[in-house]
């Protein structure tokens, strides 16, 4: 399913969320960039969530950047599922 917001796994333990925008920003206009941290040591996870302006720069970013190296490491990116309610 298409929507604005991605999900981008693989990520460098050094890679902000500024870089993750950044990285992402050249494909479209980005609301947001978040990188996932560890609530106990404020880590990173190794994955984030990039949400555009709209559907068809978030679908242009996808096709270019799944497979990309960022940060030295191969990035994945899909579009994000949404949490189901319990």
């Amino acid at each position: 399913m298409e929507t604005n917001k991605l999900f981008v796994g693989g990520l460098s333990w050094n890679l902000s969320w500024q870089d993750l925008k950044d990285a992402f920003a050249e494909h479209g206009e980005v609301a947001f960039a978040r990188v996932i941290t560890d609530r106990e040591t404020n880590k990173s996870r190794g994955f984030g969530f990039v949400e555009f302006v709209n559907v068809e720069d978030a679908v242009k970013a996808k096709e270019a950047m799944d497979g990309v190296e960022l940060d030295g490491r191969s990035i994945k990116v899909d579009f994000a599922q949404e949490k189901e309610e319990a």
